[in-house]
């Protein structure tokens, strides 16, 4: 453990690094280091004593059930108005097919995005129980206007939208109105969804890693669960033009997910926020910079530590010193200017927690970074899997397989591969979280090479005049299946290691993570078919992915990401066996966030 501050003349160790009294410590006059360690292992085993009585009696499985039934409900209510968003502003709003696309994949990108936003009001200040709160109100409200307004304004005549009777074009109130309604559906599922999962994982005890990787699993499962109904049920209603009694739907969904939410408000176990994290990680390198001519001790147990049990952070736990990014001990490094202040300057000296919080987000980074091109396969379940769909023979007899309902497979594969994972793999063989996402990352290169193949066969069964192939759309289902055996590895996983990696004030940021790597998966590939489109439609070649497939080679571009997955696997190796896990300091106590004494004070002790 790095050593608390450094002393050259055998100054005993300070009571506490807080102004506030220490239980006891009033009435005891401290005489030696002895009577000095014997106050804070009472002080520290009392805390202990406390957290855990109090963890016994809240928390645990049944708390937890009762979230992953509100991801389920939330998430059912979520896909109900984004699943298919796209032909309601085409059949009820009037867009074309490209103006509709883009807006979508605008409003995903938006809804993950928003993510961070709930991560760092929940980390920093309102807590992970308002912050699902108030976002699960905002979800309600947007699904509540959307409702009214597709009812009072939209939907003109009544039963339009069907794809065969077309509506009325709206009015400027009711697109804004609209445009309003959704986004802030955006916002408030956005918002709570990584809150949600971190908070599910409170319930359990620090150490009670199995529980936790369960509830990861099962968190996902349930939000599959949820998006099952929607993809089947109310894309039926939907497709039929009910789609007022489908949103109705999704709003009914809405609401009960969030009372079931508040239900056992005075069970959950709650864990405080610690404080806005950019200031503590700016100092960081901020002090790194002022102190960047000074040596770094050989001996890391020379650098600044608080004393006691007690972090410094707000909230958080101890961490060790860790060989990582070394060049930021320095701002952990006591130097004469330090000890002649009034005060600790926290711009000039932070602890060593401090600096290991700062040194976790670089850490993550680059895994982080990793995982963005398998966002981009997965990102094409919603997009060319659909469009590869929609020219294939969707027939059976006489019943027609909408495309986007191809995605039930996909679905089915994640339902069954939890299954699977959970009762017959982990019982007996238990892959570390980087191990997990490397096998996603695999399986969703395995994925992206069966849908070239498909399009292959697809592209030698083309009848000339006819939009559709002869081939069968059920070609499909392999691709499908493999990403959704490939989700429940990486985005899991995903979810489980930055977790699990991110220090105790920034554990709803590393949830976030997850969902801007979706968010950025959306754009980046939205980039790479502009930029193959613009290499690839020249002269009188249609490009790979033109207006008529038929025309073009969505196998290739199937390939390329196979190809660019590949190597970001290789980089993902490298980043895999170079991380240091985090090491949390298990004998300390969360901080109060108090301020700290200086090192010249300290040293009058």
């Amino acid at each position: 453990m790095a050593a608390m501050d450094p002393r050259k003349n055998g100054y005993a160790a300070p009571l506490n690094e807080r102004d506030e009294d220490i239980e006891v410590g009033e009435v005891v006059e401290v005489q030696d280091n002895q009577s000095v360690a014997s106050l804070k292992s009472n002080d520290s085993d009392l805390k202990k004593k406390t957290n855990d009585d109090d963890t016994k009696e809240k928390g645990g499985w049944t708390n937890a059930l009762i979230l992953l039934g509100n991801q389920g409900l939330a998430t059912l209510a979520f896909f109900g108005v984004g699943v298919n968003l796209v032909l309601f502003l085409t059949r009820v709003m009037g867009q074309g097919n490209a103006e509709a696309a883009n807006n979508v994949s605008k409003w995903t990108g938006t809804v993950y995005m928003f993510s961070l936003v709930g991560a760092f009001l929940s980390d920093s200040y309102w807590g992970r129980y308002l912050t699902c709160t108030i976002f699960q109100i905002i979800f309600v409200l947007g699904v509540s206007l959307l409702s009214f307004t597709s009812w009072f304004f939209l939907i003109k005549p009544k039963g339009c939208g069907d794809g065969n009777f077309t509506c009325d074009p709206p009015s400027s109130l009711g697109v804004g109105i609209f445009y309003l309604s959704v986004y802030l559906v955006a916002f408030g599922y956005g918002g709570h969804q990584p809150t949600l999962a971190t908070f599910g994982a409170d319930q359990f005890g620090e150490n009670d890693k199995t529980s936790k990787a369960a509830f990861f699993s099962y968190f996902y499962f349930a939000l599959n669960v949820g998006s099952l109904f929607s993809n089947t049920i109310l894309v039926y209603f939907e497709d039929k033009g009910l789609w007022t009694l489908g949103f109705l739907v999704s709003l009914g969904a809405a609401i009960i997910a969030l009372a079931a939410f508040l239900g056992p408000t005075k069970r959950y176990r709650y864990v405080k926020p610690c404080g806005n994290p950019l200031p503590r990680v700016a100092q960081v390198f901020v002090a790194t910079v002022r102190k960047w001519s000074v040596v770094r001790p050989a001996n890391h147990q020379e650098l600044y530590e608080v004393e006691g049990p007690e972090s410094a952070i707000k909230g958080s736990r101890k961490i060790f010193h860790s060989s990582k990014f070394l060049f930021l001990d320095r701002a952990a490094v006591i130097t004469d200017d330090d000890r002649s202040g009034t005060r600790n300057n926290a711009w000039r000296l932070c602890s060593v927690t401090q600096v290991e919080e700062a040194k976790c987000v670089m850490k993550m980074l680059p895994i982080w970074l990793c995982t963005i091109i398998y966002s981009v396969i997965f990102t094409q379940m919603a997009s060319l899997f659909v469009e590869q769909g929609d020219v294939m023979n969707a027939s059976i007899g006489k019943f027609h397989i909408p495309a986007a309902s191809m995605s039930v497979f996909d679905i089915c594969s994640v339902l069954i591969s939890t299954g699977i994972y959970r009762h017959v793999i982990f019982p007996y063989v238990r892959p570390t979280e980087l191990m997990r996402m490397g096998i996603g990352l695999i399986i969703g290169i395995m994925a992206m090479v069966a849908a070239g193949l498909t399009e292959i066969q697809r592209l030698r069964r083309i009848v000339p005049g006819q939009a559709e192939s002869e081939l069968t759309i059920l070609w499909q289902i392999p691709q499908y299946v493999l990403v959704g055996a490939s989700e429940v590895f990486m985005y899991v996983g995903q979810l489980e290691f930055f977790n699990g990696q991110s220090p105790d004030g920034l554990k709803n940021l590393g949830s976030s993570l997850c969902m801007a790597s979706m968010a950025l998966g959306n754009y980046v590939s939205s980039m790479m078919v502009n930029i193959v489109m613009a290499i690839t439609a020249r002269g009188k070649s249609h490009g790979w992915i033109p207006e008529d497939l038929n025309e073009g080679h969505m196998d290739r571009f199937y390939f390329l990401i196979a190809v660019l997955a590949a190597i970001d696997f290789v980089f993902y190796l490298v980043f895999a066996k170079w991380y240091q896990p985090i090491s949390h300091d298990e004998d300390s106590i969360k901080g109060t966030g108090v301020k700290r004494k200086a090192i010249s004070e300290l040293d009058q002790v």
